[in-house]
Protein backbone atom coordinates (compact mmCIF):
# COMPACT_ATOMS: atom_id res chain seq x y z
CA UNK A 1 0.00 0.00 0.00
CA UNK A 2 1.22 3.42 -0.80
CA UNK A 3 1.72 6.24 0.98
CA UNK A 4 -0.06 8.96 -0.38
CA UNK A 5 -1.71 9.82 -3.74
CA UNK A 6 1.60 11.21 -5.74
CA UNK A 7 3.27 8.20 -4.93
CA UNK A 8 0.43 6.07 -5.89
CA UNK A 9 0.34 8.28 -9.25
CA UNK A 10 4.03 6.68 -9.79
CA UNK A 11 3.35 3.35 -9.61
CA UNK A 12 0.29 3.60 -11.87
CA UNK A 13 1.92 5.70 -14.11
CA UNK A 14 4.92 3.61 -14.47
CA UNK A 15 2.51 0.45 -15.86
CA UNK A 16 0.53 2.38 -18.07
CA UNK A 17 3.52 4.34 -20.06
CA UNK A 18 5.68 1.37 -19.99
CA UNK A 19 8.24 3.11 -18.14
CA UNK A 20 11.55 0.70 -17.09
CA UNK A 21 13.96 2.82 -15.80
CA UNK A 22 13.30 6.23 -13.40
CA UNK A 23 16.49 8.29 -12.92
CA UNK A 24 16.59 9.90 -9.53
CA UNK A 25 18.17 13.77 -9.87
CA UNK A 26 19.91 15.56 -7.40
CA UNK A 27 22.66 18.21 -7.78
CA UNK A 28 26.25 18.71 -5.72
CA UNK A 29 27.34 21.34 -4.15
CA UNK A 30 28.10 23.19 -7.61
CA UNK A 31 24.81 22.45 -9.09
CA UNK A 32 25.97 19.86 -11.40
CA UNK A 33 23.18 17.07 -11.93
CA UNK A 34 23.80 13.46 -10.75
CA UNK A 35 21.93 10.68 -11.31
CA UNK A 36 21.24 6.89 -11.00
CA UNK A 37 18.49 4.73 -12.52
CA UNK A 38 16.66 2.18 -10.63
CA UNK A 39 14.10 -0.21 -12.09
CA UNK A 40 10.41 -0.09 -11.32
CA UNK A 41 11.07 -3.32 -9.32
CA UNK A 42 12.73 -1.43 -6.54
CA UNK A 43 10.45 1.93 -6.67
CA UNK A 44 8.28 1.35 -3.91
CA UNK A 45 10.84 0.58 -1.12
CA UNK A 46 12.64 3.61 -2.76
CA UNK A 47 9.92 5.69 -1.89
CA UNK A 48 9.46 4.19 1.75
CA UNK A 49 13.11 3.61 2.87
CA UNK A 50 15.58 5.52 -0.03
CA UNK A 51 17.93 4.70 -2.09
CA UNK A 52 21.79 4.17 -0.89
CA UNK A 53 24.57 5.35 -2.85
CA UNK A 54 28.77 6.52 -2.25
CA UNK A 55 28.19 10.45 -1.33
CA UNK A 56 32.09 10.12 -1.50
CA UNK A 57 32.13 10.55 -5.20
CA UNK A 58 29.93 13.58 -5.56
CA UNK A 59 31.61 16.93 -5.32
CA UNK A 60 31.44 18.71 -1.96
CA UNK A 61 29.10 15.51 -0.53
CA UNK A 62 31.57 14.25 2.20
CA UNK A 63 34.52 12.30 2.91
CA UNK A 64 34.99 8.56 2.08
CA UNK A 65 34.72 7.43 5.77
CA UNK A 66 31.18 8.77 5.86
CA UNK A 67 30.07 8.19 2.49
CA UNK A 68 26.66 6.28 2.52
CA UNK A 69 23.85 8.73 1.58
CA UNK A 70 20.18 7.86 0.78
CA UNK A 71 18.25 9.63 -2.14
CA UNK A 72 14.48 9.74 -1.22
CA UNK A 73 12.68 10.15 -4.44
CA UNK A 74 9.97 13.38 -4.51
CA UNK A 75 6.90 11.28 -5.93
CA UNK A 76 5.61 14.82 -6.69
CA UNK A 77 8.43 15.89 -9.44
CA UNK A 78 7.40 12.51 -11.27
CA UNK A 79 7.74 12.76 -15.05
CA UNK A 80 8.39 10.67 -18.20
CA UNK A 81 11.50 12.24 -20.28
CA UNK A 82 9.58 13.20 -23.82
CA UNK A 83 12.89 12.86 -25.90
CA UNK A 84 13.57 9.00 -24.77
CA UNK A 85 11.61 6.63 -26.38
CA UNK A 86 8.27 5.83 -25.70
CA UNK A 87 8.86 2.07 -25.58
CA UNK A 88 10.66 1.14 -22.60
CA UNK A 89 10.46 4.45 -21.46
CA UNK A 90 12.51 6.57 -18.66
CA UNK A 91 11.34 8.62 -16.17
CA UNK A 92 12.87 11.16 -13.41
CA UNK A 93 12.06 12.34 -9.96
CA UNK A 94 14.29 14.52 -7.71
CA UNK A 95 15.37 13.32 -4.45
CA UNK A 96 16.15 14.80 -1.57
CA UNK A 97 19.59 13.34 -0.40
CA UNK A 98 19.63 12.04 3.82
CA UNK A 99 22.25 10.56 6.31
CA UNK A 100 21.71 6.47 7.65
CA UNK A 101 19.74 7.76 10.51
CA UNK A 102 17.25 9.49 8.30
CA UNK A 103 18.32 13.30 8.99
CA UNK A 104 18.62 15.55 5.91
CA UNK A 105 22.21 15.88 4.99
CA UNK A 106 23.66 19.22 5.15
CA UNK A 107 25.58 19.17 2.10
CA UNK A 108 22.29 18.73 0.02
CA UNK A 109 21.75 22.01 -1.54
CA UNK A 110 17.91 21.22 -2.57
CA UNK A 111 17.66 20.90 1.19
CA UNK A 112 19.45 24.06 2.02
CA UNK A 113 16.90 25.99 -0.10
CA UNK A 114 13.78 23.75 0.98
CA UNK A 115 14.78 24.83 4.62
CA UNK A 116 15.39 28.73 3.79
CA UNK A 117 11.75 28.59 2.16
CA UNK A 118 10.34 27.08 5.45
CA UNK A 119 12.21 29.79 7.42
CA UNK A 120 10.09 32.60 4.98
CA UNK A 121 6.64 30.03 5.67
CA UNK A 122 7.61 30.61 9.03
CA UNK A 123 7.63 34.62 8.97
CA UNK A 124 4.61 34.20 6.97
CA UNK A 125 5.82 34.27 3.72
CA UNK A 126 5.91 32.32 -0.23
CA UNK A 127 8.91 32.83 -1.75
CA UNK A 128 8.00 32.84 -6.05
CA UNK A 129 10.48 33.34 -8.14
CA UNK A 130 10.66 33.55 -12.55
CA UNK A 131 13.92 33.47 -14.02
CA UNK A 132 15.15 34.49 -17.37
CA UNK A 133 17.87 32.23 -18.41
CA UNK A 134 20.22 33.01 -21.39
CA UNK A 135 22.73 31.01 -23.29
CA UNK A 136 24.77 30.16 -26.93
CA UNK A 137 24.75 27.75 -29.03
CA UNK A 138 27.87 26.53 -30.75
CA UNK A 139 28.65 24.04 -33.44
CA UNK A 140 30.33 21.81 -30.98
CA UNK A 141 31.82 21.94 -27.62
CA UNK A 142 35.17 22.62 -28.16
CA UNK A 143 35.17 25.85 -29.77
CA UNK A 144 33.20 29.07 -29.65
CA UNK A 145 31.74 28.83 -33.27
CA UNK A 146 28.01 30.48 -33.40
CA UNK A 147 25.41 28.97 -35.69
CA UNK A 148 23.93 32.66 -36.61
CA UNK A 149 24.61 36.45 -36.80
CA UNK A 150 20.85 37.54 -35.04
CA UNK A 151 20.18 40.12 -32.10
CA UNK A 152 17.54 40.92 -29.67
CA UNK A 153 13.67 39.26 -31.21
CA UNK A 154 15.25 38.12 -34.81
CA UNK A 155 12.80 36.43 -36.93
CA UNK A 156 14.27 35.99 -39.80
CA UNK A 157 16.94 33.69 -41.59
CA UNK A 158 19.59 34.87 -38.75
CA UNK A 159 17.54 33.13 -36.01
CA UNK A 160 18.71 29.68 -37.23
CA UNK A 161 18.06 28.25 -34.00
CA UNK A 162 14.42 29.02 -33.91
CA UNK A 163 13.81 25.48 -34.47
CA UNK A 164 15.86 24.27 -31.74
CA UNK A 165 13.68 26.97 -29.40
CA UNK A 166 10.22 25.57 -30.29
CA UNK A 167 11.37 21.45 -29.46
CA UNK A 168 13.03 22.93 -26.70
CA UNK A 169 9.57 25.09 -25.06
CA UNK A 170 7.77 22.04 -26.41
CA UNK A 171 10.24 19.44 -24.49
CA UNK A 172 9.82 21.76 -21.37
CA UNK A 173 5.96 22.08 -21.66
CA UNK A 174 5.53 17.92 -21.58
CA UNK A 175 7.14 17.40 -18.79
CA UNK A 176 4.84 19.78 -16.85
CA UNK A 177 7.14 23.06 -16.79
CA UNK A 178 5.00 26.39 -18.12
CA UNK A 179 7.04 28.76 -20.34
CA UNK A 180 6.39 32.37 -20.99
CA UNK A 181 8.27 32.69 -23.85
CA UNK A 182 11.32 32.53 -26.07
CA UNK A 183 13.28 34.26 -28.18
CA UNK A 184 16.77 35.79 -29.94
CA UNK A 185 19.10 37.33 -27.51
CA UNK A 186 21.56 40.27 -28.26
CA UNK A 187 24.62 38.21 -28.93
CA UNK A 188 24.76 35.69 -31.86
CA UNK A 189 23.60 32.73 -31.67
CA UNK A 190 22.58 33.74 -28.10
CA UNK A 191 19.27 32.59 -26.76
CA UNK A 192 16.95 33.19 -23.73
CA UNK A 193 13.63 31.41 -22.42
CA UNK A 194 11.54 32.13 -19.65
CA UNK A 195 10.20 30.25 -17.27
CA UNK A 196 6.52 31.21 -15.50
CA UNK A 197 7.06 31.89 -12.18
CA UNK A 198 6.66 28.86 -9.51
CA UNK A 199 7.61 28.57 -5.80
CA UNK A 200 11.15 28.43 -4.96
CA UNK A 201 11.41 24.98 -4.86
CA UNK A 202 9.68 23.80 -8.27
CA UNK A 203 11.62 26.77 -9.84
CA UNK A 204 14.60 25.58 -8.79
CA UNK A 205 13.47 21.75 -10.11
CA UNK A 206 12.40 23.29 -13.43
CA UNK A 207 15.67 25.08 -13.80
CA UNK A 208 17.50 22.06 -13.31
CA UNK A 209 15.68 20.39 -15.60
CA UNK A 210 15.35 23.20 -18.21
CA UNK A 211 19.24 23.11 -18.69
CA UNK A 212 19.11 19.19 -19.46
CA UNK A 213 16.71 19.83 -21.90
CA UNK A 214 18.39 22.73 -23.57
CA UNK A 215 21.49 20.30 -24.08
CA UNK A 216 19.41 17.46 -24.63
CA UNK A 217 17.81 18.69 -28.02
CA UNK A 218 20.70 21.05 -28.87
CA UNK A 219 22.48 17.63 -29.27
CA UNK A 220 19.59 15.86 -31.08
CA UNK A 221 20.17 18.38 -33.57
CA UNK A 222 23.62 18.00 -33.79
CA UNK A 223 25.04 21.60 -31.80
CA UNK A 224 26.25 22.54 -28.58
CA UNK A 225 24.16 24.77 -25.88
CA UNK A 226 26.24 26.66 -23.43
CA UNK A 227 25.38 28.09 -20.32
CA UNK A 228 28.66 29.49 -19.63
CA UNK A 229 28.46 33.17 -18.32
CA UNK A 230 30.76 34.75 -20.76
CA UNK A 231 32.16 32.59 -23.29
CA UNK A 232 33.22 34.90 -25.80
CA UNK A 233 35.00 38.08 -25.32
CA UNK A 234 33.37 41.34 -27.41
CA UNK A 235 30.17 39.51 -27.44
CA UNK A 236 27.21 39.70 -24.66
CA UNK A 237 27.55 37.34 -21.40
CA UNK A 238 24.74 35.17 -20.13
CA UNK A 239 22.83 35.82 -17.43
CA UNK A 240 19.92 34.85 -15.28
CA UNK A 241 17.97 37.92 -14.00
CA UNK A 242 15.80 36.52 -11.25
CA UNK A 243 12.44 37.88 -10.95
CA UNK A 244 10.95 37.56 -7.35
CA UNK A 245 8.12 38.08 -5.08
CA UNK A 246 6.89 37.44 -1.61
CA UNK A 247 3.35 36.23 -1.32
CA UNK A 248 1.39 35.73 2.26
CA UNK A 249 -0.39 32.48 3.06
CA UNK A 250 -3.54 34.10 2.02
CA UNK A 251 -2.22 34.38 -1.55
CA UNK A 252 -2.00 38.17 -1.64
CA UNK A 253 1.36 39.72 -2.79
CA UNK A 254 3.40 41.18 0.04
CA UNK A 255 5.02 43.00 -1.88
CA UNK A 256 2.40 45.35 -3.29
CA UNK A 257 1.24 48.32 -2.08
CA UNK A 258 -0.80 50.84 -4.48
CA UNK A 259 -0.76 54.29 -1.85
CA UNK A 260 3.13 54.14 -2.50
CA UNK A 261 3.84 57.67 -1.58
CA UNK A 262 6.85 56.84 -4.06
CA UNK A 263 4.86 55.64 -6.59
CA UNK A 264 6.42 52.32 -7.70
CA UNK A 265 3.69 50.69 -5.55
CA UNK A 266 6.15 48.67 -3.43
CA UNK A 267 5.16 48.01 0.14
CA UNK A 268 7.60 48.30 3.77
CA UNK A 269 7.77 44.69 2.89
CA UNK A 270 9.37 45.01 -0.54
CA UNK A 271 11.26 48.16 -0.09
CA UNK A 272 13.26 46.30 3.23
CA UNK A 273 13.61 42.93 0.99
CA UNK A 274 15.39 45.01 -1.73
CA UNK A 275 17.03 46.62 1.17
CA UNK A 276 18.61 43.16 2.41
CA UNK A 277 19.52 42.35 -1.40
CA UNK A 278 21.40 45.22 -1.73
CA UNK A 279 23.14 44.90 1.63
CA UNK A 280 24.57 41.28 1.13
CA UNK A 281 24.84 41.20 -2.82
CA UNK A 282 28.42 41.29 -2.08
CA UNK A 283 28.63 38.63 0.33
CA UNK A 284 26.42 35.73 -1.36
CA UNK A 285 27.89 36.84 -5.35
CA UNK A 286 30.08 34.03 -4.85
CA UNK A 287 27.03 31.91 -5.34
CA UNK A 288 24.96 33.92 -8.08
CA UNK A 289 28.14 34.36 -9.84
CA UNK A 290 30.38 31.52 -8.91
CA UNK A 291 33.16 30.58 -11.53
CA UNK A 292 36.09 32.84 -12.57
CA UNK A 293 34.45 33.15 -15.80
CA UNK A 294 31.33 34.68 -14.18
CA UNK A 295 33.57 37.70 -13.32
CA UNK A 296 33.88 38.06 -17.00
CA UNK A 297 30.52 39.23 -17.67
CA UNK A 298 30.50 41.62 -14.30
CA UNK A 299 32.34 44.46 -15.79
CA UNK A 300 31.88 47.97 -15.65
CA UNK A 301 30.26 48.81 -19.49
CA UNK A 302 29.00 45.70 -20.03
CA UNK A 303 25.22 44.81 -19.79
CA UNK A 304 25.16 42.95 -16.67
CA UNK A 305 24.94 45.90 -13.34
CA UNK A 306 27.62 45.43 -10.73
CA UNK A 307 26.30 48.15 -9.35
CA UNK A 308 24.31 48.14 -5.56
CA UNK A 309 21.80 50.68 -6.80
CA UNK A 310 17.79 49.69 -7.49
CA UNK A 311 15.87 51.69 -9.83
CA UNK A 312 12.03 50.84 -12.47
CA UNK A 313 12.46 52.64 -15.16
CA UNK A 314 16.92 52.12 -15.44
CA UNK A 315 18.56 48.33 -16.68
CA UNK A 316 21.68 49.37 -15.39
CA UNK A 317 21.34 48.57 -12.09
CA UNK A 318 21.09 45.55 -9.84
CA UNK A 319 17.76 45.59 -8.63
CA UNK A 320 14.77 46.48 -11.36
CA UNK A 321 10.85 47.17 -10.94
CA UNK A 322 9.65 45.85 -13.75
CA UNK A 323 6.89 48.27 -14.75
CA UNK A 324 5.03 46.10 -17.33
CA UNK A 325 1.60 45.90 -15.53
CA UNK A 326 2.24 48.34 -12.70
CA UNK A 327 -1.44 47.97 -11.23
CA UNK A 328 -1.78 44.32 -11.54
CA UNK A 329 -1.11 43.15 -7.84
CA UNK A 330 -0.39 39.51 -8.96
CA UNK A 331 2.31 41.34 -11.16
CA UNK A 332 4.37 43.15 -8.32
CA UNK A 333 8.05 41.65 -8.04
CA UNK A 334 11.66 42.66 -8.20
CA UNK A 335 14.31 41.48 -10.54
CA UNK A 336 17.53 40.74 -9.28
CA UNK A 337 20.28 40.91 -12.47
CA UNK A 338 23.32 39.67 -11.98
CA UNK A 339 22.84 35.98 -11.05
CA UNK A 340 24.39 33.96 -14.14
CA UNK A 341 22.55 30.44 -15.58
CA UNK A 342 26.08 28.51 -14.17
CA UNK A 343 24.83 28.86 -10.88
CA UNK A 344 23.06 26.52 -8.64
CA UNK A 345 19.31 27.72 -8.62
CA UNK A 346 18.81 25.79 -4.92
CA UNK A 347 21.65 27.81 -3.54
CA UNK A 348 21.12 30.67 -5.70
CA UNK A 349 17.50 31.43 -4.97
CA UNK A 350 18.59 30.69 -0.64
CA UNK A 351 20.32 33.19 -0.56
CA UNK A 352 18.70 35.81 -2.19
CA UNK A 353 15.70 35.39 -0.13
CA UNK A 354 17.91 34.46 3.21
CA UNK A 355 19.18 38.14 2.09
CA UNK A 356 15.89 39.26 1.33
CA UNK A 357 14.36 37.79 4.50
CA UNK A 358 17.06 39.50 6.72
CA UNK A 359 16.26 43.01 5.07
CA UNK A 360 12.88 42.81 6.59
CA UNK A 361 13.87 41.47 10.24
CA UNK A 362 16.60 44.05 10.45
CA UNK A 363 14.31 46.69 9.15
CA UNK A 364 16.64 47.92 6.82
CA UNK A 365 16.27 51.40 4.80
CA UNK A 366 16.11 51.35 1.51
CA UNK A 367 18.56 53.31 -0.28
CA UNK A 368 16.82 56.05 -2.93
CA UNK A 369 16.24 54.93 -6.40
CA UNK A 370 18.99 55.55 -9.21
CA UNK A 371 16.39 56.49 -12.59
CA UNK A 372 18.21 58.49 -14.34
CA UNK A 373 21.74 58.11 -14.36
CA UNK A 374 23.64 55.64 -17.21
CA UNK A 375 25.54 53.63 -14.52
CA UNK A 376 27.06 50.88 -17.31
CA UNK A 377 28.84 54.27 -18.61
CA UNK A 378 30.87 54.73 -15.02
CA UNK A 379 34.55 53.06 -14.05
CA UNK A 380 34.30 51.77 -10.45
CA UNK A 381 36.30 54.64 -9.03
CA UNK A 382 33.41 57.10 -10.81
CA UNK A 383 31.07 54.90 -8.67
CA UNK A 384 32.89 54.74 -5.38
CA UNK A 385 33.42 58.15 -5.65
CA UNK A 386 29.52 58.59 -5.92
CA UNK A 387 28.88 56.42 -2.67
CA UNK A 388 28.03 53.46 -5.50
CA UNK A 389 29.45 50.32 -4.18
CA UNK A 390 29.87 47.53 -6.39
CA UNK A 391 29.30 43.70 -6.42
CA UNK A 392 33.08 42.16 -6.18
CA UNK A 393 35.83 42.41 -9.15
CA UNK A 394 36.94 39.01 -9.25
CA UNK A 395 36.19 35.16 -7.90
CA UNK A 396 39.24 35.87 -5.70
CA UNK A 397 37.12 39.03 -4.15
CA UNK A 398 33.86 37.50 -3.95
CA UNK A 399 35.42 34.08 -1.90
CA UNK A 400 37.00 36.57 0.99
CA UNK A 401 33.44 38.29 1.30
CA UNK A 402 31.84 35.13 1.08
CA UNK A 403 34.24 33.50 3.59
CA UNK A 404 33.49 36.47 6.19
CA UNK A 405 29.81 36.09 5.95
CA UNK A 406 27.85 34.95 8.96
CA UNK A 407 24.49 35.17 6.83
CA UNK A 408 26.02 32.97 4.56
CA UNK A 409 27.70 30.23 7.04
CA UNK A 410 23.74 30.33 8.70
CA UNK A 411 21.98 30.20 4.98
CA UNK A 412 24.03 27.55 3.88
CA UNK A 413 25.22 25.65 6.80
CA UNK A 414 28.67 25.12 7.65
CA UNK A 415 29.51 22.18 5.30
CA UNK A 416 28.57 23.99 2.16
CA UNK A 417 29.91 27.10 3.07
CA UNK A 418 33.37 25.60 4.03
CA UNK A 419 33.45 23.62 0.97
CA UNK A 420 32.54 26.62 -1.27
CA UNK A 421 35.35 28.73 0.64
CA UNK A 422 37.95 25.81 0.61
CA UNK A 423 36.94 25.05 -2.80
CA UNK A 424 37.18 28.63 -4.62
CA UNK A 425 40.12 29.56 -3.07
CA UNK A 426 41.47 26.73 -4.61
CA UNK A 427 39.78 27.24 -8.19
CA UNK A 428 41.36 30.80 -7.27
CA UNK A 429 44.47 30.00 -7.30
CA UNK A 430 44.79 27.69 -10.08
CA UNK A 431 43.66 30.39 -12.44
CA UNK A 432 46.08 33.39 -11.25
CA UNK A 433 49.07 30.44 -11.72
CA UNK A 434 47.40 29.99 -15.63
CA UNK A 435 45.87 32.62 -16.79
CA UNK A 436 46.14 32.31 -20.34
CA UNK A 437 44.49 28.73 -21.41
CA UNK A 438 42.95 27.52 -18.34
CA UNK A 439 39.65 29.26 -18.39
CA UNK A 440 38.69 27.95 -21.95
CA UNK A 441 39.22 24.43 -21.14
CA UNK A 442 37.89 24.74 -17.75
CA UNK A 443 34.68 25.71 -18.33
CA UNK A 444 33.56 25.52 -22.25
CA UNK A 445 33.02 21.85 -22.18
CA UNK A 446 30.95 21.49 -19.09
CA UNK A 447 28.90 24.55 -19.03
Amino acid sequence: MTANPDQDFVLKTIKSRDVHFVRFWFTDVLGAMKSFAVVPGELEDALADGMGFDGSCIEGFCRTQESDMLAYPDASTFQVLPWRPESNAVARMFCDVRTPDGLPFEGDPRQVLARTVGKAREMGYVFNVGPELEFYYFKGPEGTEVLDRGGYFDLTSLDYASDLRRDTVLTLEKMGIPVEYSHHENGPSQHEIDLRFADALSMADAVMTYKLVVKEIALKHGVYASFMPKPMAGEPGSGMHVHQSLFDLDGNNAFFDARDPQGYRLSDVAKRYIAGILKYAPEFCLVTNQFVNSYKRLVCGGEAPTYLSWASRNRSTLVRIPGYRPDREDACRIELRSPDPAANPYLAFAVMLAAGLAGIEEGLELQPPTEDQDLFALSRQDLRRQGIQTLPESLGEAVELFAGSALMRATLGEHIHSYLVAAKRAEWNEYQGNVSAWERDRYLAVL
